[in-house]
């Protein structure tokens, strides 16, 4: 498993630099919050607490047929 490696001691910032590299390599909220070892609510408390702007699936528009 590759090393990550902090700048500071700044907590915030180390654990919002943990949880954008876990969002970055599972992909999505429930793999992230297993690499963590945490829920996949107190992820989503997280992306919520730390501001990460987490792209969410954005469904198209639904056209009726008149």
């Amino acid at each position: 498993m590759q090393q990550l490696i902090l700048e500071d001691f700044n907590l915030g910032a180390a654990e919002r630099r943990l949880c954008t590299t876990a969002l970055e390599r599972a992909g999505n909220i429930v793999g992230a919050a297993q690499l963590l070892g945490i829920t996949r609510h107190a992820m989503k408390r997280r992306i919520i607490k730390l501001g990460i702007d987490w792209p969410r699936r954005v469904t198209a528009p639904v056209v009726s047929a008149s």
